[in-house]
């Protein structure tokens, strides 16, 4: 199983003014932006390290899933939350000969934490022998940084706050993830009961 990103969270969605006042940064002097490119960075590491705790898609964008073989014939849980639409299911053969699954043989069950792309008959196109299974889909709360929930919002502030004031820090302390930041991610943790299964 892999998870490609298909497109990139794009700069001007960043809340880099916002993140600005919340470091308290001075403002008003002539180099006000010579330090957006690293409020970005941090900004951006706390958005992936956010969404790696929560299995959670943050801002919306595009992804490619791809697997070799069906864990249960009918469904197959997606590795991320929300998904909004699937694009695409591509089956592909041994040789990288590709077949598009017509989109009425499919359908998108949504849920908070645990999305599954569903047959819409008995089970989902079988994938061949050293083949794979490649699902395209767009992901995210919305395209927006207003379409956050204003808890996962404060956490990823939180996480380029902690990043940014310790960026000179070279050992890696027990707690990676500050307390006040887990506490907002908790209930979006994804909990796997069974394996992973169903």
């Amino acid at each position: 199983m892999m998870l490609m990103e298909q497109s990139q969270v794009p700069l001007a969605v960043l809340p880099v003014a916002q993140f600005k006042e919340h470091l308290r940064l001075g403002t008003g002097f002539g180099d006000d932006g010579v330090q957006d490119g690293v409020l970005e960075t941090y900004l951006r590491a706390a958005l992936a390290a956010v969404e790696a705790r929560t299995d959670k898609v943050l801002i919306e964008r595009d992804f490619a899933w791809t697997v070799s073989a069906w864990r249960d014939l009918g469904a197959q849980t997606l590795p991320v939350a929300p998904v909004s639409a699937i694009t695409a299911l591509v089956i592909v053969d041994r040789l990288g000969a590709e077949t598009v699954i017509d989109v009425g043989k499919y359908l998108l069950d949504k849920d908070t934490h645990r999305p599954r792309i569903v047959s819409s008959s008995f089970v989902l196109p079988s994938v061949p022998v050293a083949g794979q299974a490649r699902i395209e889909f767009t992901a995210g709360f919305g395209p927006a940084w207003g379409d956050l929930p204003a808890d996962l919002a404060h956490a990823v502030m939180l996480l380029a706050a902690h990043f940014y004031e310790h960026r000179h820090e070279t050992a890696v302390s027990a707690g990676a993830m500050p307390f006040g930041v887990s506490a907002l991610l908790d209930r979006y943790r994804n909990v796997r009961l069974f394996g992973g299964r169903g």
